[in-house]
């Protein structure tokens, strides 16, 4: 891949919250060290995300020493939520899998409930070892993951969102272009590979961590929403439905799932290894 490096690194405490864009992040083998530990649930137990509430967009989530989290969001005072006691376990629908959560304080419940003005509770993965496998079809045995969509990982590159920039510049809703990066919401973004190299992957080394890639990312209406302002528009997924369709997704990124763990740092070369 050249000369290819990691631009950024991006991590979400609280899955669908915005995210944290640190120089270093550790690689456990569920994912980047707390992203994505925490989520929201509605009253029947399915997660809650931007697909359903644009305006968790807007909602921020600082990672506090021991694993707790200080909620912010327009309008609210902030909240400091420490990681509950693994007292009780509700179940927590991702997509139609069933994960073992524990429920945070009743104070987290209500501050989320009232930004949102919807009945939902704050969960906290306890356990990333045990408590998720990643989808069988696309696994090793024994991989798990976070409270992420279905992957430890999510790699984007500069050079394919140029390149999908100059589609939507050349497609009838040119005006909502270009779009930044943070529309696909990755982990990690990668600068100095081909435009859609990511798409043929099968190992790559980010610093001394190594990867293999599980499979290309499908893109939802979450790609659609103005991380800035939740305001939702119909660009990418239009210019994706035309270009990148692949086994019937729309595609964006490659998934990955760590085979080693350490440190990965903004800089570090990033090689394909096959």
């Amino acid at each position: 891949m050249g000369n290819a490096e990691v631009q950024s690194i991006h991590v979400h405490p609280v899955k669908a919250f915005r995210g944290l864009s640190p120089r270093a992040a550790v690689v456990e083998p569920w994912g980047l060290a707390g992203d994505r530990r925490w989520a929201l649930i509605d009253d029947g137990g399915k997660v809650v995300t931007q697909r359903e509430q644009p305006r968790l967009a807007l909602a921020a989530a600082e990672p506090l020493p021991g694993g707790g989290v200080r909620l912010s969001a327009p309008g609210r005072a902030s909240l400091t939520v420490a990681v509950p006691d693994p007292v009780t376990t509700v179940p927590a629908d991702v997509f139609g899998t069933k994960v073992e959560t524990i429920p945070a304080a009743a104070a987290a419940h209500e501050w989320c409930s009232g930004y949102l003005q919807a009945e939902v509770r704050l969960v906290h993965m306890d356990d990333p070892a045990n408590r998720r496998p990643v989808d069988p079809r696309y696994a090793l045995p024994g991989e798990t993951v976070s409270l992420a969509d279905g992957y430890p990982l999510l790699a984007t590159t500069v050079a394919s969102l140029a390149a999908l920039n100059s589609l939507i510049a050349a497609g009838d809703h040119a005006h909502e272009g270009p779009l930044p990066m943070n529309r696909f919401r990755p982990n990690v973004v990668v600068a100095g590979a081909d435009a859609w190299a990511e798409d043929h992957w099968s190992r790559i080394s980010v610093g001394d961590v190594v990867f293999r890639a599980a499979k290309p990312s499908g893109r939802c209406v979450v790609t659609t929403t103005d991380q800035g302002t939740a305001v939702r528009g119909r660009e990418p997924l239009r210019t994706l439905a035309r270009h990148r369709r692949i086994n019937g997704k729309l595609v964006f990124g490659q998934n990955l799932v760590p085979l080693s763990t350490g440190t990965i740092r903004v800089g570090d070369p990033v090689r394909l290894l096959d």
